[in-house]
């Protein structure tokens, strides 16, 4: 069963019922200059718990993205590394304005919604667009941070409503 999904199993030298399930997938071997390798080892050095492979992956996957779609940056933030608009918002909060646009508008062609969250956030609507394409790839990604976000303004005002009953009485 797991083979026909492209996953080997091995079994546990010291149980006979145990498996271990491993993507069945080759080594890419890469070359870097000198001067990327050391580059690579340094950033390695500052993130503690990567490895040589796990942050070339993620460079080169954050690499990939921001080729895909031009006027993206991914930077850390509070819930880790994150895709945003060079200059600008998060992809995700461009997406919630988005949304929160259509409901209090839902007859606005695209066009005009756009131009409705480009007046209410300052973001060109060439910017609006790469965040919507973006999303459209990833959404799962932006739709956790959305998630994220929503929980930790929940609590934020659930705290500050009790602090005020607190202090009211």
């Amino acid at each position: 069963m797991l083979a026909a999904h492209g996953i080997q199993t091995q079994p546990d030298p010291t149980t006979s019922d145990y498996h271990v399930a491993t993507p069945k997938r080759s080594a890419t071997a890469v070359g870097f200059d000198p001067a990327v390798a050391e580059r690579l080892t340094v950033c390695v050095g500052n993130h503690p718990g990567s490895s040589l492979s796990s942050a070339a992956n993620r460079l080169v996957d954050e690499g990939l993205r921001m080729t895909e779609h031009p006027g993206l940056v991914l930077r850390d933030g509070p819930t880790g590394r994150r895709a945003g608009l060079a200059g600008g918002p998060d992809v995700w909060e461009i997406v919630r304005a988005i949304r929160s646009a259509r409901v209090a508008e839902p007859g606005l062609d695209p066009d005009e919604l756009l131009t409705l969250v480009t007046c209410n956030t300052g973001v060109p609507a060439h910017l609006l667009r790469t965040a919507v394409r973006y999303r459209a790839s990833y959404p799962a990604e932006i739709d956790r941070e959305i998630e994220a976000a929503t929980r930790a303004e929940d609590a934020a005002e659930q705290a500050w409503r009790r602090e005020t009953d607190l202090l009211a009485r």
